[in-house]
């Protein structure tokens, strides 16, 4: 019988019993080390409990100062609260006189603007009674150009290009009385 075989040579091979005894043997070799451990470990609590317990003491009085710190800046928060809103409405007011300020020179400006418009207008109306504006000064290098211009549009008008002095003696004429070359 096959199956009578295989325990018969099961329990004759020695190699599991000998894996248990090595297992029990490596186990009993570890637990003679448990001790030197825990006393390391004993050890190392003790001086990371001291550390703890320093760092735990240092933190109380951290915290104590800083709740000292704490109620002294609540206690000076409102009349600093006070002092902010003093000197933010001290800003404002001035801020409104610099607009006020502003607009008071906007005005004034826009005014000046207005009466020199005035009397660019008037000057321009030549028929306005009782009133006689001096012509606008036109500087020579503008008059010149507009010279040129009456004379090529008086050739194109008449056809002759020979008579260039004539429309500048009346261009320069119409200037008007009191400038005189």
């Amino acid at each position: 019988m096959p199956i009578t075989d295989e325990i018969k040579k099961t329990l004759s091979d020695p190699t599991p019993l000998y894996a248990i005894a090595g297992a029990g043997d490596l186990a009993y070799e570890k637990l003679r080390e448990v001790p030197g451990r825990v006393e390391a470990l004993a050890a190392d609590r003790k001086g990371a409990q001291e550390k703890a317990t320093a760092r735990f003491q240092e933190a109380q009085t951290k915290l104590v100062e800083a709740q000292a710190k704490v109620a002294e800046t609540v206690t000076t928060l409102p009349t600093d609260l006070r002092v902010l809103q003093e000197r933010a409405q001290g800003f404002a007011l001035q801020q409104v006189g610099r607009a006020v300020e502003l607009a008071v020179k906007a005005k004034e400006t826009y005014d000046e603007l207005a009466e020199r418009g005035k009397v660019v207008v008037d000057r321009a109306r030549p028929g306005v009674p009782g009133e006689t504006a001096p012509p606008a000064e036109v500087p020579e290098s503008l008059e010149a150009e507009l010279v040129e211009a009456e004379l090529i549009e008086d050739d194109a008008d008449t056809g002759d290009a020979g008579t260039q002095g004539a429309p500048k003696k009346a261009a320069r004429a119409r200037k008007g009385p009191d400038r005189a070359e």
